[in-house]
């Protein structure tokens, strides 16, 4: 359920907000919630390695927006997402909290996460083909000095 719940929120965060109003529009039975943390923006030190293996060092800073609520089936949702949007959080914790209900899980599976991380994909395969447009491939010559 944990690896689940990592993939669903993971998705959740990277989606575009306008892809999560449309799903939210979808969604028939709203559940009624409460605030246990209202939607605050903060800042996070971001950590690399050099070389990817290397010793840890601070890249810098981001802008993160977090809540958490509780729908009224006793299910607690938590939203973390990059940026300063408060909607973007909320509809991200509304559906954590509605995907941990076993019976709703599998339809908002694939109605909303499934096609979400699709999207996504698509998204990033798109940013991946123009970086590697623009590509420079380097090469040295021989000058044929050396013995």
């Amino acid at each position: 359920m944990q690896a689940e719940r990592q993939r669903w929120m993971s998705v959740l965060a990277k989606a575009q907000l306008s892809e999560l109003e449309q799903a939210w529009d979808q969604v028939e039975e709203r559940p009624a919630f409460q605030w246990l943390r209202p939607p605050e923006i903060g800042m996070v030190m971001v950590r690399a390695r050099s070389g990817g293996t290397g010793g840890q060092f601070n890249l810098g800073q981001m802008t993160v927006t977090r809540c958490a609520l509780r729908v009224d089936s006793g299910a607690t949702g938590l939203g973390y997402v990059q940026g300063r949007s408060k909607r973007h959080a909320e509809l991200a914790a509304i559906f954590d909290a509605l995907l941990q209900d076993g019976g709703r899980r599998a339809v908002l599976d694939e109605e909303v996460i499934r096609p979400l991380a699709a999207a996504y994909d698509r998204r990033r395969d798109e940013r991946s083909r123009k970086a590697n447009s623009t590509k420079v491939n380097f090469f040295t010559l021989v000058r044929g000095e050396n013995d």
